[in-house]
């Protein structure tokens, strides 16, 4: 009998990792090119089922158009205030900044444009501390490596921080955040959507009791962006960082957004030379990556509530035939608060590297990208409790706009074949 993954009926959309590696999980230029040659068009290589979306997504051909002129004819600085190709460069740039800024809630002069989420990050909690020095830090076990590392370098600075544990279900409670806030704490981190879980945490009721404490508070937005509703007013959030190839923007490109007011964030920079965004985070600015951000933000708002639920019917599709399939198959993270194209699922009784291997045409994670070359289990699923080898045998699947019911069902054929297959062994 089918076991129906429970649904979030509130949820509008449906995890982070600034990903590596040119091709996909599996894929080898030696491989045949079997498949659908249709399929290299709609965002994965010929013979592969692309299901990680979490890592990257393809860049949609409606933002390439946009992008074009500005790698072509219009290939001005828009720093170069002297001539033409300057003043239309950065007019272009000050339109994709309110664009931006629109689709979150704010002043376009707070959005800040970065290589991506992790130097957004870095810039956020470092910049923050840099500027006043001392005291306390609050964020949570399972955010990104890139929230997590630069806590680390925090405290090697001399900040005292405070990671969270989350519940079985990979929830943080508000209550605890409220419990861990001392009389020096100058920042709170919590991610909008874990990238290896999908798990949505309740970044609004934390950000309000932040600003009732007289805290700022951050959070990791990659993989939230254009899956969920984002307001910067209504969720009392002062710094949000963004990426735009995880909505399907150019790779390089990324945001912080920096409350200018009320309260106003005050930063100190990361890099120096030239003074570019505000002296926040000086460089020349990648006009035709800029204007695909902006651009592929607003697509995604835009078909937001029609493509989440495309994908909540065809995630719940996947955890349908694998838990029907298979017995001793776990889901990962809260059945109902999570991205609507999330899921992880672990299966008792094999080696996930094994399982990995096994399945050289399916392109999945054993978590995020960012981790791959650490050895061991994902830090997110041990922080739910789960035992290292539990851990070491959950596959992420991230669905997105080239996952098809075709896709869902060769996916769930092949990984059944293969876990029976390990099983067996």
């Amino acid at each position: 009998m089918d076991k129906p993954l429970c649904s979030n009926s509130t949820e509008a959309a449906g995890p982070r990792d600034e990903d590596a590696g040119a091709l996909p999980l599996g894929y080898s230029r030696r491989m045949p090119p079997t498949g659908d040659p249709r399929e290299a068009s709609e965002g994965r290589p010929p013979g592969i089922l692309y299901l990680d979306h979490h890592a990257t997504t393809p860049l949609d051909s409606r933002v390439l158009d946009a992008m074009l002129p500005y790698l072509r004819e219009e290939f001005g600085n828009p720093a170069s205030t002297s001539h033409a190709l300057g003043w239309s460069a950065e007019a272009a740039v000050e339109d994709a900044r309110e664009r931006i800024a629109r689709a979150l809630g704010a002043r376009p002069s707070e959005v800040v444009f970065t290589s991506g989420a992790t130097e957004s990050n870095n810039l956020a909690l470092l910049g923050l501390f840099g500027a006043a020095g001392g005291g306390h830090a609050i964020s949570v076990e399972s955010e990104h490596p890139a929230v997590l590392d630069p806590c680390a370098q925090l405290e090697r600075l001399g900040v005292e921080v405070t990671r969270l544990p989350v519940s079985h279900q990979g929830l943080i409670e508000p209550e605890a955040v409220e419990a861990a806030l001392r009389d020096d704490t100058r920042l709170v981190s919590v991610m909008a959507a874990n990238n290896e879980i999908g798990v949505l945490q309740p970044i609004d009721r934390i950000g309000a009791l932040c600003r009732a404490r007289g805290v700022f508070f951050h959070t990791d937005a990659a993989q939230a962006a254009g899956r969920i509703e984002l307001d910067v007013q209504a969720g009392a959030i002062d710094l949000l960082s963004l990426s735009a190839h995880k909505f399907y923007g150019p790779k390089g490109i990324g945001a912080l957004f920096v409350r200018g007011r009320d309260p106003r964030v005050r930063l100190e920079p990361r890099q120096w030379g030239g003074g570019h965004e505000r002296g926040l985070r000086s460089g020349t600015l990648p006009v035709a990556q800029i204007v695909g951000m902006a651009k592929a933000l607003e697509l995604c708002l835009e078909e937001r509530e029609a493509e989440q639920g495309r994908l909540l019917g065809l995630r719940d599709r996947l955890w349908a035939r694998l838990s029907a399939d298979l017995e001793g198959v776990r889901l990962n993270g809260h059945p109902e608060l999570r991205l609507a194209g999330n899921l992880n699922v672990a299966f008792e009784g094999v080696d996930g590297e094994r399982l990995i291997l096994a399945l050289p045409g399916l392109a999945i994670s054993s978590g995020s990208a960012c981790a791959s070359a650490t050895p061991g289990p994902s830090h997110v699923l041990t922080a739910l409790g789960l035992p290292r080898a539990l851990a070491s045998a959950s596959l992420r699947f991230g669905l997105g706009r080239s996952t098809t019911e075709a896709v869902v069902d060769q996916a769930a054929e092949r990984v059944v074949e293969a876990v029976r297959k390990e099983r067996s062994v």
